[in-house]
């Protein structure tokens, strides 16, 4: 029968799997590149330049993101509650007590950032505090705590570095067809791999880009139900879910770039959407992920 634990294995699965689908995607680009321009130094030289700007953005993403969403330190006289409870659950889950914030926005809303548990950040928005009982606070954070626990800022900070590695080699190379680069001698005497490799650098950005956000909602699903097994209370996270969902306004300062971060969408519910629309989506339908929770 399945159960929490069954969906936490099977989403970690399947997360290996889709880092592994997202390194056979910057292969094949890098083949491409290579092969097009004939100079394996432009690869080179290509993955540097997104590493080192990736991981500068790793190293300081919880002084950035905080920046970005507006948030304040959380006074520890001001919001006792909300310090007990991150506390508790810490200190259940094996973890240092990350920094606590607070953001000015009537939006229900979390999230949590930081290179790693030592250096960890959790934001709740005032909204939230104001719409939440303490179970559903305690799944929220929960939820939070767990994307630290089980290193999810490691794993997007990997995916985010892949998917800028492949945009800025697929830009590099398309600028350079339109300036005539690459060995045309080459071109004309494999004219179907010639085709190939340009297919392939066109639409490699959109699968980096739709691999990534795959990742994101198997992450979503794997810190629900770690939240849910630290609090011993799915119920709670799942009435969470349920209020945030229908809170239909988008946070004011919304931003794709940290969208994925938050324990919701930032921009607000929305109308139901297709299988295709699902893809692009960063965070999965709030129906399955309750649905995941208390079996339904």
């Amino acid at each position: 029968m399945a159960s929490l634990y069954t969906h936490q294995d099977q989403n970690v699965a399947k997360t290996w799997v889709l880092m592994f689908l997202f390194f056979c995607v910057v292969i094949g680009v890098g083949w491409a590149v290579s092969w097009y321009f004939n100079n394996p130094g432009l690869l080179v030289f290509a993955v540097i330049f997104a590493v080192v700007m990736n991981v500068t953005s790793y190293w300081f993403s919880d002084k950035i993101v905080v920046k970005m969403a507006g948030a304040h330190p959380a006074d520890e006289r001001a919001f006792s509650e909300l310090h007990n409870i991150v506390e508790n659950l810490a200190i259940t889950a094996g973890l240092p007590k990350p920094k606590i914030y607070v953001i000015q926005d009537p939006a229900p809303n979390a999230f949590a950032t930081g290179r790693n548990k030592e250096h960890a950040v959790v934001a709740v928005t005032t909204g939230l505090l104001a719409m939440m009982n303490r179970s559903e606070l305690e799944g929220v954070l929960a939820h939070e705590l767990s994307h630290i626990g089980n290193k999810d800022m490691l794993v997007s900070t990997v995916a985010v570095v892949l998917v800028g590695f492949v945009t800025i080699v697929s830009d590099f190379v398309l600028r350079g067809m339109l300036f005539g680069g690459g060995d045309n001698n080459n071109n004309k005497s494999h004219p179907f791999i010639a085709i190939l490799a340009i297919a392939f650098i066109v639409l490699t950005p959109i699968m980096a880009s739709l691999l990534q956000l795959a990742i994101s909602r198997k992450r979503e699903f794997l810190a629900d139900a770690s939240g849910a097994l630290l609090t011993r209370y799915p119920e709670g996270l799942a009435s969470a879910l349920q209020k945030i969902g229908s809170y239909a306004a988008p946070m004011k300062r919304a931003n794709n770039a940290t969208a994925h971060l938050y324990i919701s969408n930032p921009f607000g519910a929305r109308a139901k959407t297709s299988a295709l629309a699902k893809l692009f989506m960063t965070h999965p339908p709030v129906e399955e992920r309750i649905a995941a929770l208390i079996g339904r």
